[in-house]
């Protein structure tokens, strides 16, 4: 059954029978430095989040080594994460950012649409689904500091955010790259990317694969500032006191106003969508073309 507008469904209800990870692992908490009760440092293990207690601020680092992949345990936990910070009314804003050197976020793990079965494929998307739910609506202002390459999914995620900030390094290149790999992007990430820089330089984007060094990433409007790397973090966060200057209801319900006819748009389709992937990546050609990517990129680390 399709989900009605504005339904989410709860992250925990996207845990089941062969999501391996810890109970324990979702609740650790300490006390923040210097904050009280309610503003705590918590951490799961492949994300840490650090409040700043002073500020309202969390900062999200991914922690998903070599490239934070999206597993779907990693997804899983970055959505509880994004749930319990949004339903804690001590925070307004968080920075997601990167623990692991050189990367943002490489996207989709290749290993959860190879070589499993039916079930595991849509249990897969529906998380993929939820994740871009909870940031693209998010009434927390959302920085990205992306402090290392983007691409695909890991550019979604970037695009989901409220601002940008990109480390200027020619390595830290940021674009949905799909066609390369034979994978056609889903609409709403196309809806997404048009949103941010206008329909015709998405349409060259996505159809040639392109991924943007800083400079070109800034001249189309993918991100909002380019700043050295060891600016990133600092950067990110003096524009989120410009952001939360703004009284929320007003932001928010601006925010709504700008984007709930793209969500509504996946909504409204979502278990087509989530059919539609399970019926693409599960052909044979496909199946063989990610087998031998994985099979190229496995040869090049050895």
């Amino acid at each position: 059954m399709a989900l009605a507008a504005g339904v989410r469904v709860p992250a925990r209800a996207l845990l089941c029978a062969g999501t391996r990870i810890p109970s324990a692992a979702l609740g650790r908490a300490g006390p923040a430095a210097g904050g009280g009760d309610s503003l705590r440092r918590f951490a799961s293990q492949r994300v840490l989040v650090e409040p700043a207690p002073a500020t309202g601020v969390a900062v999200m680092k991914f922690k998903n080594p070599p490239v934070n992949s999206l597993s779907l345990e990693f997804l899983t936990e970055l959505i509880i994460s994004l749930e319990k910070l949004q339903n804690d009314k001590s925070f307004r804003g968080v920075v997601l950012t990167s623990d692991c050197p050189g990367v943002f976020s490489a996207g989709l793990d290749l290993m959860e649409m190879c070589g499993r079965n039916l079930a595991h494929y849509a249990e897969y998307w529906k998380a993929v689904q939820e994740l871009w739910l909870q940031l693209y609506l998010s009434n927390l202002v959302l920085v990205a500091a992306i402090n290392g390459a983007s691409p695909a999914a890991g550019c979604l995620m970037s695009l989901s955010c409220d601002y940008r900030v990109l480390a200027d390094n020619p390595k830290h290149v940021i674009g949905m790259n799909e066609t390369l790999l034979g994978i056609v992007a889903p609409f709403w990430f196309k809806d997404t990317l048009v949103n941010t820089i206008g329909h015709r330089a998405a349409e060259r984007a996505l159809q040639l694969g392109l991924l943007f060094s800083p400079a070109e990433a800034l001249q189309v409007g993918m991100v909002d500032q380019v700043v050295p790397e060891d600016q990133v973090q600092s950067t990110a966060l003096s524009v989120m006191a410009q952001w939360m200057a703004i009284p929320d209801h007003a932001r928010q319900l601006t925010k709504t106003m700008m984007r709930k006819a793209t969500v509504d748009h996946l909504i409204k389709q979502r278990d087509a969508d989530i059919q539609n992937f399970v019926s693409f990546i599960s052909r044979d050609s496909i199946q063989k073309s990610l087998q031998m990517y994985l099979k190229n990129l496995k040869q090049k680390k050895s």
